[in-house]
């Protein structure tokens, strides 16, 4: 598989513990997982493939290290690599911003030169009212609501997983 590098932006732990579990899906040793709080243009060019997650906060934020980070990975450039995208929220009590982090970060990324994997999860058996990670009817990557629906967790992971490395190879 590509050199792949997992990076997170957690508050209370949640999406680090998924970005954990998503890394041993898809083979990533655990030095490859970063809390995004401390990205770098080296980090960046080190990889190929960027599995990028955030937890969703408030009204559909995303988590405050990613503010940062997705000005580097802008400012970076992303010609050449492969990103996959997740997301962590609330379906319960923010049904009506569902992991809408996790559509800042593909709306952030869409014009950098990357190319995305990933995308396309269906909604089916998620329960939301409104995501803006919703394109064409599908997620653009992984929706994660560890709070309400953990028993769906591991499944929702390792059929992500499975779909990412077949498009990374």
């Amino acid at each position: 598989m590509k050199k792949t590098g997992v990076f997170y932006g957690s508050s209370t732990g949640t999406c680090e513990d998924i970005a954990g579990r998503i890394a041993v899906r898809l083979g990533v040793d655990s030095a490859d997982v970063h809390n995004v709080a401390d990205l770098t243009a080296d980090m960046i060019a080190g990889y190929d493939v960027l599995v990028l997650g955030s937890s969703t906060w408030g009204c559909g934020e995303l988590q405050d290290d990613w503010y940062d980070a997705l000005e580097l990975l802008r400012k970076t450039g992303l010609q050449g690599k492969t990103v996959a995208l997740f997301g962590c929220g609330d379906s319960e009590s923010y049904g009506d911003t569902f992991c809408d982090a996790l559509g800042a970060l593909y709306e952030g990324l869409k014009d950098s030169g990357c190319t995305f994997a990933g995308g396309g999860v269906s909604v089916d058996g998620y329960t939301f009212e409104s995501s803006t990670a919703v394109v064409d009817g599908c997620f653009v990557g992984l929706a994660i609501d560890d709070v309400n629906e953990s028993d769906l967790t591991d499944g929702r992971i390792g059929a992500w997983a499975e779909a990412v490395k077949a498009e990374i190879g």
